[in-house]
């Protein structure tokens, strides 16, 4: 192995692109002995991406009290590399890793309803419940708005798909998903493999 000391390395005049590596090249080292890497502009592809963030047009109105439904998120913030689709996250080829990912839901009895008990969000990877969060147990008057929170890192491979679910006990009448300034929310990065 040969050792190459420079201070700048550039691309041929009337080029655009440095490629570091080609045909033969399977991976790139930098040593642990480097404190800070700088990416001035563009997008970093090996962490914190894909990244997601999505979010409700408006209200999700009519939903069966205590039984668990699927959040319909209608309105994209952030996707990078277009995975949210069909109202789900699906990790893309090539992305597999460990991704950071939250779900917020904020719901209440709609009104003429009856008193809302228990309620929860879940997270669905793959159609089945991965994790679930924030359980809230109090008794509320109508009107009364209660989030239920998840925030966890989740190891994804290729394909698998992720999906938003909460549920509201009332003893009466519907329940309401609230979008007001991205009261619910589903949103996630990778971290990295």
């Amino acid at each position: 192995m040969s050792k190459l000391e420079t201070n700048t390395i550039d691309n041929i005049s009337g080029s655009s692109t440095l490629t570091i590596g080609d045909t033969n090249a399977t991976s790139v080292t930098i040593d642990s002995g480097v404190s800070t890497l700088t990416i001035p502009n563009g997008a970093a592809t090996g962490h914190m991406y894909p990244a997601f963030m999505v979010g409700l047009s408006a209200n999700q109105t009519g939903i069966t009290p205590a039984s668990y439904t699927k959040v319909t998120f209608d309105e994209e913030d952030v996707d990078t590399n277009g995975a949210f689709a069909s109202n789900k996250f699906t990790v893309p080829t090539g992305q597999a890793g460990k991704y950071f990912i939250g779900l917020d839901v904020q719901m209440n009895a709609e009104s003429g309803a009856g008193t809302a008990t228990v309620g929860s969000a879940r997270i669905y990877k793959n159609g089945s419940v991965a994790i679930v969060g924030g359980v809230v147990d109090f008794r509320n008057t109508n009107g009364q708005k209660f989030n239920s929170n998840i925030s966890t890192i989740m190891d994804l491979s290729a394909g698998d798909y992720l999906e938003g679910y909460a549920e509201l006990h009332t003893s009466s009448g519907n329940v309401t998903f609230i979008s007001n300034n991205r009261s619910t929310k589903f949103f996630g990065y990778r971290l990295g493999a």
